[in-house]
C-alpha cells in the first residue's frame, strides 16, 4: 500500500511516516499544498493523509479539486480545527475521515486501515480507466487495447494514465513532469517527448478509436475519434 502524507509540519509528518512505515506502508511526503495537489491527482496512492491548512494550496481545495476531477483516493483529514462545524465542512468537501490534532499515531493507523478496508471493494471496481478501446488496469498496472494487452514501460503507463484522466483537454508537458516527478524536477520537455514517441509506437491509435494530438509548443491532447495530428 502506498500512502501520501500531505503535511507542512515536519514533526507531525515524521510521526505519520514512522507509524505507517512501521506497519508496512510505503509513504511519500508532500510538504505543501501545491506539491500535494499534483501528487494527489497522480492516481499513484491508495490513501492520503491531508493537513487542513497548508502553504500553497489549502487542504479543502485539494479535496474539492480531486473530487471534481473524479479522483476517488480515500482522504483522511488531519487538523487542529476540531470543532464540529470544521469536521462537517471537511467531510462534506470530500474527506473520508477527519482526525483532530494532536492525535495518537496508533489511532491514525487504525483509522487508515478501516478506511482502506471500507474502500477496497469500490476501489478495485473503479480501478480501471477506459477511453475508446483502451483500458488501464490500475491495480495490475496493465494496458489493454480492444482486449489485447499492450506492453508499456512504467513511465509510459503513468503518462498515459494522466492523459486518460484528462481527455479532450490540453495536457502541458509541465503538468506531466510535475505529475510524474514532482514540481521541482527540472528536466526539459525532451524526456516527455521521448516517452510520448514510444507510446505512439506501441499503441494502435486508430484501432483504439483515439488520437493523441500534439499541441505545438504546449503539450498534448488525447481525443476520441480519428487522429488528425499524431504526436511524434
Amino acid at each position: 500500500m502506498r500512502i501520501l502524507a500531505i503535511e507542512d509540519d515536519p514533526v507531525t509528518a515524521r510521526e505519520i511516516i514512522d507509524e505507517l512505515q512501521k506497519r508496512g506502508y510505503s509513504v511519500d511526503w508532500a510538504r505543501d499544498g501545491s506539491d500535494g495537489l499534483v501528487r494527489a491527482m497522480s492516481g499513484n496512492y491508495d490513501a492520503i493523509t491531508l493537513d487542513r491548512i497548508l502553504p500553497g494550496v489549502d487542504g479543502l481545495v485539494i479535496i474539492r479539486t480531486m473530487r471534481a476531477m473524479r479522483a476517488w483516493t480515500p482522504v483522511m483529514i488531519l487538523s487542529a480545527l476540531s470543532h464540529v462545524d470544521e469536521r462537517v465542512c471537511g467531510l462534506r468537501a470530500g474527506g473520508d475521515d477527519y482526525l483532530a490534532k494532536p492525535f495518537d499515531p496508533e489511532e491514525l493507523a487504525a483509522r487508515l486501515e478501516v478506511m482502506l478496508r471500507r474502500d477496497d471493494g469500490a476501489t478495485r471496481e473503479s480501478a480501471t480507466l477506459s477511453l475508446g478501446a483502451l483500458t488501464m488496469d490500475l491495480i495490475a498496472r496493465k494496458l489493454f487495447c480492444d482486449g489485447n494487452e499492450v506492453l508499456v514501460l512504467p513511465t509510459e503507463f503513468r503518462i498515459l494514465e494522466f492523459l486518460l484522466r484528462h481527455p479532450e483537454r490540453i495536457v502541458t508537458r509541465t503538468m506531466l513532469v510535475e505529475a510524474l516527478w514532482g514540481c521541482h524536477f527540472a528536466s526539459g520537455s525532451n524526456l516527455i517527448n521521448a516517452h510520448i514517441g514510444r507510446l505512439c509506437q506501441r499503441i494502435d491509435w486508430p484501432r483504439a478509436g483515439l488520437s493523441l494530438r500534439t499541441v505545438r509548443g504546449v503539450g498534448y491532447m488525447l481525443r476520441t475519434g480519428a487522429p488528425d495530428d499524431q504526436a511524434a
